[in-house]
């Protein structure tokens, strides 16, 4: 955890070399795939989500768990400070934000095989990664 603080800071210098992280030499025999899809749909799913969540309650239970002491860990969870202040357009913003760098570091992985999820279900894209 200190390390990932650090890191966020600037105060980490990065490593040498390229990741070790999933490289082909580290990993176990995996088929690894990757799931994309094209991003105005990504994100207004995203968009649906969050506003489910929002009608589901998460902004009482963001409150509740201000109230009780939440740890920093959990303040640091995606939304918590966008939800503690109703501001849900930035809660939104912030999750594309981070859904954004998740493909970005995902087609970096040594073979990662993508495969896009766009407008198919999950019986489609099921038989699609035999």
């Amino acid at each position: 955890m200190r390390a990932l603080e650090l890191e966020e800071i600037g105060a980490l210098e990065p490593p040498e070399g390229d990741s070790q992280l999933w490289s082909d030499d580290v990993r176990h025999p995996t088929r690894l795939i990757g799931l994309t899809m094209e991003r105005g749909e990504l994100y207004a799913r995203i968009d649906r989500r969050v506003d489910a969540m929002v009608a589901a309650g998460v902004i009482e239970e963001v409150r509740a768990a201000h109230r009780a002491g939440a740890s920093a860990t959990a303040r640091a969870a995606l939304g918590f400070e966008d939800l503690l202040a109703g501001d849900i357009d930035a809660m939104k913003r912030r999750t594309r934000n981070y859904a954004k760098r998740q493909l970005t570091w995902m087609r970096k992985l040594a073979g990662v095989r993508l495969l896009d999820a766009t407008g198919r279900g999950a019986d489609e894209l099921a038989a699609a990664m035999q």
